[in-house]
């Protein structure tokens, strides 16, 4: 379905450098896109290749947009975040052509006793939903997924198939959560005695805000007594383990793989590489950006970017090395000074 630059620059707004009336039909890569498409440049680096693409229309920032235009002769929206702008281009594109599911009930589903069910919601096929819960306005509930006693489902939020949401959990408006995710799990909860583990009952629930994006199999326990939160925003990969009673902060993202221990406390607008690893009960402030792979097994004050990695070692050997490497930077100074103090005895000696 074709669109007019005009009709895109109304909707998203931006500077057009062009026809209005110049129809595309989506977005491609710069070096994919032909006479119907839009494409962006996002990074100054590929300058050359914008300048060469065959896009009817490149979305480029203000600094980008005079260099682009010695070469690129076809139009041009310019925006000061190009990616941000791509990302929701490609959403009004994709909108154009997405399939809505039908609102009702399928008939294989199954309601338990004081379940509500919005009308305009759509419930797949086979799915459960346990007395008590409430699936709100515009939701949809994809074919096998399982919603327990009292849990609640906020308005327009989509479950992919196969999603598993225990009992009294909630999740806010606009939620995608995709298949595979469990959210409410007993947190892993237990006291030693004499070398037995006795299970500790876990009886608090998992708050999910609005806009959460959550990943296949990714898995969120529900707090011990009181609740595990995740606030508005926050973007979950796949394959992601979120302790119980932890808060995460609004808008703070984790890539796949990533493990964060029971009770830790994450700030907003924080990012986690990949497979970054969190010990329990810690607290870590906002704008805090963890590096792919890092451990962190302290808590985190101050914002900015933190990497920590060591090969694998006996704990004692480890904790030796960690206070060596602590204590480099003064050892360095240390180091200096005597060099520093060599270099005068030396001269000293040979006048």
């Amino acid at each position: 379905m074709a669109t007019r630059l005009g009709e895109l620059i109304d909707r998203l707004g931006g500077q057009l450098v062009g026809d209005p009336s110049l129809e595309v039909v989506g977005i491609a890569p710069l070096s994919d896109a032909g006479a119907q498409h839009i494409s962006f440049l996002s990074n100054s680096k590929f300058r050359s290749q914008a300048q060469q693409s065959k896009a009817a229309a490149l979305i480029v920032s203000p600094k980008d947009d005079a260099t682009v235009a010695e070469q690129y002769a076809g139009a041009r929206i310019v925006t000061p975040n190009p990616y941000a702008y791509f990302a929701r281009a490609a959403q009004y594109f994709e909108s154009l052509t997405a399939h809505v599911p039908a609102p009702g009930i399928h008939p294989s589903a199954v309601l338990g006793e004081g379940a509500v069910v919005d009308p305009s919601a759509h419930i797949g096929p086979h799915v459960t939903i346990e007395a008590g819960a409430r699936i709100g306005a515009g939701a949809i509930i994809d074919a096998g997924c399982f919603i327990g006693r009292g849990a609640e489902v906020g308005e327009g939020t989509h479950f992919f198939a196969n999603v598993t949401f225990h009992a009294g959990c909630v999740i806010g408006k606009r939620g995608i959560v995709h298949s595979g995710a469990v959210i409410g799990t007993d947190g892993f909860g237990f006291a030693n005695e004499g070398g037995v583990y006795i299970k500790i009952p876990q009886v608090g629930r998992v708050l999910i805000g609005d806009d959460v994006d959550i990943g296949a199999n990714t898995c969120i326990d529900r707090g011990a007594l009181a609740d595990t939160i995740i606030e508005d925003g926050v973007k979950l990969d796949n394959q992601i383990q979120i302790g119980h009673n932890c808060r995460i902060g609004a808008h703070t993202a984790m890539a796949g793989c990533v493990g964060v221990a029971g009770s830790a406390i994450i700030g907003k607008f924080c990012t986690f590489g990949g497979a970054a690893m969190v010990l329990g009960h810690l607290t870590i402030a906002d704008n805090v950006h963890i590096s792919s792979g890092s451990m962190v097994s302290r808590s985190i004050h101050e914002p900015g970017q933190y990497t920590g990695f060591y090969p694998l070692a006996k704990n004692a050997e480890w904790e030796k090395t960690a206070a060596i490497v602590r204590n480099l930077d003064a050892m360095r100074d240390k180091i200096r000074a005597l060099e520093k103090t060599i270099k005068t005895l030396t001269e000293n000696h040979d006048h």
